[in-house]
């Protein structure tokens, strides 16, 4: 089946978002191999990862509408890394994202492209006004993909997480709905 993505929503110049599919469980489950990357966006060392059971399509949960979850692939189809809200507070009209990408497609611009789509949804879309993100302070790439989305460093939590041997501080970035708005003029 080809699809014309001429006009499709969820893709720039560079990347494609999607919702996940039974064929992704493979390289979720091989991601989980990548122990830096994961340290560097989670807050403890996950234990060994157990090998997923594949589902049908019929039997696979439903997307959840209001907190999505996405798959970033390369415009030629090619499984980049994972997206979703780790919350959205209606009320507040807050959000933060999480992240991850394959070892091979990290510094390349997939993660700031895949942002700017969920920004584009969450603000414009979902009329959502805050984003705070979070990141490690040995997470520089994270840091400085935030910066360049026009995110504020807020403030430093510091030595809050044990990892790897050591506490780790993490830093804590904002952007508003009009601060978005205006850097994307």
């Amino acid at each position: 089946m080809s699809y014309d993505f001429d006009t499709y929503y969820w893709q720039d110049g560079k990347i494609r978002l999607r919702l996940r599919r039974p064929s992704d469980s493979e390289q979720n489950y091989l991601m989980q191999f990548d122990s830096l990357g994961i340290s560097l966006v989670g807050e403890e060392m996950p234990l060994p990862p157990v090998k997923p059971v594949i589902k049908p399509d019929s039997e696979q949960e439903q997307p959840n509408n209001t907190a999505p979850e996405f798959i970033i692939e390369t415009l030629s189809g090619e499984y980049v890394g994972g997206l979703h809200f780790n919350f959205i507070n209606e009320r507040h009209g807050t959000f933060s994202i999480g992240m991850i990408l394959l070892k091979q497609y990290r510094n390349k611009g997939y993660g700031k492209a895949a942002m700017r789509i969920l920004f584009e949804y969450a603000f414009n879309e979902r009329r959502l006004h805050k984003f705070t993100g979070f990141c490690l302070d040995d997470n520089i790439a994270s840091a400085k993909m935030m910066e360049s989305l026009g995110c504020v460093r807020e403030g430093t939590i510091r030595d809050v997480i044990f990892l790897g041997g050591k506490y780790h501080s993490q830093y804590i970035f904002g952007i508003t709905e009009e601060e978005y708005n205006k850097n994307r003029k």
